[in-house]
């Protein structure tokens, strides 16, 4: 397979770029500061460029049977960088003629399934801790929802960075009940799966740690 992923230097995109590399995938690593991308491999490409411009972003897409947008926010201050890279993607695939986009969003915006107590007390809660990434997950959602791609997007609850594990609860009807974080290694991982499955085209996937 070959994919091109954004947000390449980030907790979650690494662990894709990692993990894609070793099970033999190429990689097109677009990254705005090649510094901070750790992996190296023979099967990896690295495209330094900013989320406009379009012309070195539909490069970057062109010929790849999938791309992943794993941007996400380093702290709790208004921002767009999700929202900014989901249209950059959707541009650029529509240049290039690309159909199969992942999106990494986040649970914790979204009550979908949610038991009571977590519906109306933790959740209003975590939304005015982290309202500028939450709105900024919904947004970009919409973004993706109103293309006319092979989407799908993913939405994990609070990251961490532990071991990879594997072994991972999914819904595709709400979020998980009952497990409220998962490792980014696993999160990688989904992504990696998700991305061969066409039964999860235009779904939306909440995951969580078993």
């Amino acid at each position: 397979m070959k994919l091109t992923v954004f947000g390449a230097t980030g907790g979650v995109g690494s662990e894709v770029v990692k993990q894609a590399l070793a099970a033999g995938h190429h990689v097109t690593a677009v990254v705005r500061d090649p510094s901070r991308l750790k992996v190296e491999g023979e099967l990896l490409e690295v495209v330094v460029a900013g989320l406009s411009e379009h012309g070195a972003l539909t490069e970057a897409v062109s010929g790849r049977d999938v791309v992943i947008s794993a941007l996400g926010a380093r702290d709790r201050a208004p921002t767009t960088v999700v929202t900014d890279g989901a249209n950059a993607a959707v541009t650029a695939m529509r240049s290039a003629g690309n159909r199969r986009l992942l999106l990494v969003s986040a649970s914790g915006a979204f009550v979908d399934g949610d038991a009571f107590f977590t519906r109306n007390f933790v959740k209003p809660l975590l939304g005015k801790l982290l309202k500028h990434a939450f709105a900024d997950m919904v947004a970009a959602e919409r973004v993706v929802r109103a293309s006319d791609l092979d989407w799908t997007i993913v939405r994990p609850p609070r990251l961490l960075n532990g071991p990879h594990t594997g072994a991972i609860a999914v819904r595709t009807d709400g979020n998980v009940r009952g497990s409220y974080s998962i490792d980014r290694a696993d999160v990688a991982d989904y992504l990696l799966r998700a991305a061969a499955d066409d039964s999860l085209i235009r779904q939306t996937a909440s995951i969580a740690r078993v």
